[in-house]
């Protein structure tokens, strides 16, 4: 019965004369979003308001399946047009609305119009007293209550007259890219993906960087990745997956420097290849999915370490989240399956037996330089031959 959706947004609603800029963005997202629905939708502002508009049939499941994944909607209302044809015609439509979508009718209600339009002949308070008189009318086994309503119904009266009682959550956040672009250093892992969403979430769009280190790692392992990629895709749209071949740096780095470091000096390395990718396209920060504490070099002492490399800064979501907070998010996004696949990522090849966890950031330094004679060609060898996916 439903052919359209009012859709819903929260801070957009307070950017004053920027509004529209971010109302832009979010019809934007959402003509996106619908491409791969079933059906041709019309997405549109009318004061204030961004309306979703069925012009063929349609997946009505699939169709909101798609919108809770758009990033600035805060509620998805399916909708019942009404013309203006007089009150009794509208009152009609209500009572019909209300038997298709509530077959039992053992329930409280309330009334909630509101008339934008100023030229419609009742006020809304009267509205509201006549439409519920002509629901207890029809039904006299609901009842009004109007502190605690069972039943919300919405009446819009604008343009044409809206009718609808039920808004499912939508995701909340900003519209992606309002807030630039950052570069995320993706693995296989369980934390990196949710790092991806929670930033995306702020209206950040997203490349990613994945440092792959055949043979250690299969071809399997890079898949999981793009996998990833495309899962986060489905919240952030399209991300271009930056794929470095880092094999050679990460024998280079085993070779020259103490194996308590490797772990240390391999991701400040990634940061610097993530830095230089970042900048080139246009990214205005790195993002990771670390946790204080959570292995050796996610300690304050080793963050520091890897920062130290960076210009750009690099923002981290999930800093102050246990492993079961970033497990429950990465199950309802959908990435947390994929991520427990038993493909290794290049992380885990050189770990060492007691990595250092308290790293002196001028000791690193000095190590590094055991690296000097070679590792500036790997570094531009690995930039010039990686790969990039486009994920959706």
């Amino acid at each position: 019965m439903f052919t359209a959706f009012l859709i819903k947004y929260a801070e957009i609603g307070i950017k004053g004369k920027n509004r529209y800029l971010f109302e832009d963005a979010l019809v934007h997202q959402i003509k996106f979003a619908l491409k791969k629905c079933e059906g041709k939708f019309l997405i549109h502002k009318s004061q204030g308001r961004i309306h979703v508009e069925a012009l063929e049939d349609f997946d009505f499941e699939e169709t909101v399946e798609h919108l809770k994944r758009v990033f600035g909607i805060s509620g998805i209302c399916p909708v019942v047009y009404a013309e203006d044809e007089g009150f009794e015609k509208l009152c009609d439509t209500v009572v019909r609305y209300l038997d298709d979508v509530y077959p039992d009718k053992n329930k409280s209600f309330k009334v909630h119009s509101r008339r934008a339009r100023k030229d419609y002949p009742m006020e809304s308070m009267e509205i509201n007293a006549a439409m519920g008189e002509a629901i207890l009318h029809a039904y006299p086994e609901m009842s009004v209550d109007v502190h605690e309503p069972e039943i919300l119904l919405n009446i819009e009266i604008r343009e044409k007259i809206y009718i609808y009682s039920e808004t499912i959550p939508g995701p909340g956040g900003m519209p992606v890219g309002t807030g630039g672009k950052a570069m995320l250093l993706l693995s296989g892992g369980i934390d990196s993906p949710v790092a991806g969403y929670m930033i995306a979430k702020r209206g950040v769009k997203l490349d990613a960087v994945y440092f792959h280190a055949p043979p250690y790692t299969s071809e399997r392992a890079k898949q999981k990745v793009v996998d990833l990629a495309k899962a986060v895709s489905r919240y952030t749209g399209p991300v271009w997956l930056h794929i470095i071949h880092f094999t050679d740096i990460q024998l280079y780095i085993h070779e020259k420097c103490p194996h308590e470091e490797l772990t240390i000096i391999m991701r400040r390395y990634m940061m610097r290849i993530a830095e230089q990718i970042a900048k080139e396209t246009g990214c205005l920060g790195l993002i990771t999915g670390e946790s204080i504490g959570q292995v050796a070099s996610q300690t304050m002492q080793s963050l520091i370490a890897t920062n130290e490399v960076c210009e750009l800064p690099v923002y981290r979501p999930l800093i102050g989240f246990d492993k079961k907070d970033i497990v429950e998010i990465a199950e309802q996004i959908g990435t947390f399956e994929t991520s427990i696949l038993p493909f290794e990522d290049c992380c885990t090849i050189f770990v060492a037996k007691h990595p250092v966890t308290k790293p002196n950031v001028k000791i690193i330094r000095r190590h590094e330089h055991n690296l000097d004679e070679k590792i500036e060609e790997l570094v531009k060898t690995a930039l010039d031959t990686k790969e990039v996916v486009v994920c959706t």
